[in-house]
């Protein structure tokens, strides 16, 4: 597998893979994952409670959403870069709010502070990666017509 070629990139992947990891926890071993967000995990369920069905469709969310991200990050599809800034900053709105409403654990915050600095670190690694390229230009392989003297 190639590894990604930028800053930015390599934002998106750290992202990838703690997504997939947690789509994973989350099949495998649920009540970690109920843990880990705060949510109680009681010995049994009641009539009626789908919270497993949830947690399947919201881990194997989390495990393709895992797989798309590592996908970009090697393709260095900065488009997509940009965008999950901003959707991720969407999310800790709506967690934060979902907290503060009493919808959700205070659990979900921590969620919400993931969200908030993997935005940022994706921010300053598109900044960082900008000025890099606007420093050093990538070799297209093609000479500069500067050189050939093209466009006279």
């Amino acid at each position: 597998m190639r590894l990604p070629r930028s800053a930015a990139g390599w934002t998106i992947a750290v992202f990838g893979g703690m997504a997939l990891l947690s789509g994973v926890l989350g099949l495998l071993w649920p009540a970690a994952l109920l843990g880990l967000l705060g949510l109680a995990v009681p010995p049994t369920r009641a009539s009626g409670d789908h919270t497993g069905a949830f947690l399947v469709a919201s881990s194997m969310a989390a495990f393709n959403m895992g797989v798309y991200y590592l996908l970009a990050a090697v393709s260095e599809w900065r488009a997509f870069f940009r965008f999950t800034v901003v959707f991720r900053l969407v999310t800790v709105t709506v967690f934060t709010l979902v907290v503060v409403a009493d919808i959700a654990p205070v659990g979900f915050l921590g969620v919400a502070g993931w969200e908030g600095v993997g935005a940022l670190a994706t921010a300053v690694g598109l900044r960082l990666d900008a000025r890099r390229d606007l420093a050093d230009p990538p070799d297209t392989g093609r000479p500069s017509t500067l050189v050939t003297g093209a466009g006279r």
